[in-house]
């Protein structure tokens, strides 16, 4: 990684380095490639056509987000593990224009979306976007790109959905929930889960086994727990 490096942890599964970044993101220096599971783009724009009062500039939040993984890592391939789109009314013109003025930002970027079950719903990107646009799993090397979770022979699975967070909790009792990076075993449960990307999602907390390791974002640090 070109710059800040400090900043994420490396780790190695299946024979392929993994670089976690604080945003929830993997770099993937083999491949150039950064993985970034449910980005729910058009989430709180969704809510308001609704009619549910939430805060606005979420979009715009996770596409700078973006910009900032893909300048630190030289990532040369994003792919975004399910639920690019939250919903249907993620094709509102105000949230594709923001869109699409990222991606000329990102002219030269080569962008694939694994399809998640949000992107069932909401309709693929627009083609003008240069998505390429594929069903799980994609195989990449050792790994298997995925956006709901399971198990697939001769493959490490890397995906997302479930939005994973673990608690904390200090000696005054107090307890913090953090996102984190879920990586089960690559011999019991070869199955790594990324935290949620997206500005304005939802955690749930993990069911964590043994034989797991977990790393928690906290800010700008990623550190095993």
């Amino acid at each position: 990684m070109p710059a800040n490096e400090g900043f994420h942890l490396k780790i190695r599964v299946k024979n392929e380095d993994m670089h976690l970044l604080p945003s929830g993101a993997i770099y993937l220096p083999a491949h150039q490639s950064l993985l970034i599971a449910d980005a729910h783009i058009g989430k709180a724009s969704s809510f308001r056509q609704l009619g549910v009062p939430v805060p606005s500039g979420t979009t715009n939040e996770t596409l700078t987000a973006i910009s900032q993984d893909l300048q630190t890592t030289g990532a040369q391939h994003l792919i975004f593990l399910g639920d690019f789109l939250h919903s249907r009314h993620a094709h509102a013109t105000a949230t594709q224009n923001v869109v699409a003025a990222w991606r000329e930002q990102h002219a030269q970027l080569a962008i694939t979306l694994v399809r998640g079950n949000h992107d069932d719903k909401a309709g693929d990107p627009p083609a003008a976007l240069r998505f390429s646009i594929v069903n799980e799993p994609l195989i990449l090397g050792s790994l298997a790109l995925c956006h709901h979770p399971q198990t697939i022979d001769q493959h490490y699975v890397l995906a997302g959905h479930l939005h994973p967070c673990i608690t904390l909790q200090g000696k005054a009792r107090d307890r913090l929930r953090l996102p984190c990076f879920w990586m089960g075993d690559e011999a019991q449960q070869p199955v790594g889960i990324l935290p949620a990307y997206g500005s304005f999602t939802g955690m749930h907390p993990i069911e964590r086994r043994d034989s797991d390791a977990v790393y928690a974002v906290a800010g700008d640090v990623v550190r095993k727990v």
